[in-house]
């Protein structure tokens, strides 16, 4: 059976998760982290698409990242991992496959998730006990966004943007969304979408991108479409 495709918009997020085989490590030394990094902003150049956050965990990576073409995407993971996994294994003197599968992903409506994304991607490392505050943790965008240190890769999302008028008040801005934690409805909502390839959205949103892919855009209800003919004339025999 074919894979069905990924939902993509041109212009709209997507929250990423590709993970290591096995969830093995695949960052052993700084050089590691810094030569994704390098591959994946080269990618990002080639085939336009913009990272808005990003976490390099030492068994996965997160990314918010907006594709302009239709396989802008795709083509962005399939470089990097292939320049990554000729990297690694010459370093670690090993053979094989270092992904687990194929990546990960969930279209994000900007307007209610984007700026929750930030901060599900962001406070990772803080979840996994790796550190009490995102800015002690070197591998991600925090340091970009909340503090204004220097990084080609990172593109300011609109809504991101729209935190102020000037970098010193975005910033402000931006490290006051941290005060709070991410409520863990939110915390479950982005698992499941992206760990299921559904739409992260209203359901407004959700219609809106049903309409304009012609496709299902989220799990159907147990039990049929409850709204349906066919449905209520079954229940009622």
């Amino acid at each position: 059976m074919a894979r069905q495709a990924r939902f993509v918009l041109p212009g709209h997020p997507q929250h990423v998760i590709i993970r290591g085989n096995n969830r093995e490590p695949i960052f052993c030394a700084e050089e590691d982290y810094r030569f994704y990094l390098e591959k994946l902003k080269q990618a990002c150049d080639k085939h336009d698409c913009d990272v808005h956050a990003y976490v390099l965990m030492t068994n996965h990576v997160h990314l918010l990242i907006t594709p302009h073409h239709e396989n802008s995407l795709s083509k962005v993971m399939q470089m990097v991992g292939r320049y990554y996994v000729q990297y690694f294994n010459h370093t670690y003197n090993r053979t094989g496959t270092l992904w687990e599968g194929r990546y990960k992903a969930s279209l994000i409506d900007s307007d209610t998730y984007a700026l929750v994304c930030y901060r599900y991607i962001e406070l990772n490392p803080v979840r996994a006990d790796m550190c009490s505050h995102p800015s002690e943790y070197p591998w991600s965008s925090y340091s970009f966004n909340a503090l204004g240190k220097d990084n080609d890769l990172v593109v300011m999302h609109g809504l991101y943007r729209g935190l102020g008028r000037s970098a010193a008040a975005r910033q402000k801005a931006y490290r006051t969304l941290f005060r709070a934690r991410v409520a863990e409805k939110s915390l479950i909502e982005i698992r499941e979408a992206t760990n299921k390839a559904w739409v992260l959205g209203s359901d407004h949103f959700k219609d809106k991108v049903e309409a304009q892919l012609n496709r299902s855009v989220k799990p159907s209800q147990r039990g049929g479409d409850r709204k349906s003919a066919a449905f209520r004339q079954l229940k009622s025999k």
